[in-house]
């Protein structure tokens, strides 16, 4: 089932690379039912916040009518970055699910980490998937960008 939520994120992905975008998707997942899916839209909306997890927060705290995202897991294709890791944090996901790792600005291990972080007193349950789709994805999209 797990493995079925992140082919979602790969979907949402699919649509960022489709807009030109980075191609990062993520669903919000309660109840084994998703509640909120979205991709990156950073440069559609000209908003440097608009990362698919952010994205996907929003939608999911409307659909249930609470900031408190609590029993909620994120699936997302890449490794959040330190802003989409304070959301996370901010919003009581419960778990996180990730296809890759961002080696650049990963905020859940790879970089830094903000999720399992005693600072910060923050425990949040991170689980690597890593899904050679996802990563396939980001090289095509950073090869293009590159010539």
């Amino acid at each position: 089932m797990k493995n079925n939520f992140l082919l979602e994120a790969i979907k949402e992905a699919k649509k960022a690379e489709d807009l030109g975008e980075v191609p990062v998707g993520a669903v919000i997942v309660k109840d084994n039912k998703i509640i909120a899916r979205a991709h990156n839209m950073t440069e559609k909306l000209k908003d440097p916040t608009a990362h698919a997890e952010v994205l996907a927060i929003k939608r999911a705290c409307e659909v249930i009518q609470n900031w408190r995202l609590n029993g909620c897991e994120l699936y997302v294709t890449l490794e959040p970055c330190p802003m989409c890791a304070g959301a996370i944090y901010q919003s009581r996901i419960n778990k996180v699910y990730i296809g890759t790792f961002d080696s650049v600005s990963g905020a859940c291990g790879s970089v830094i980490n903000v999720l399992q972080n005693n600072y910060l007193n923050s425990n949040i349950d991170v689980r690597w998937i890593y899904n050679e789709e996802c990563s396939i994805l980001l090289e095509k999209f950073f090869k293009s960008k590159r010539k």
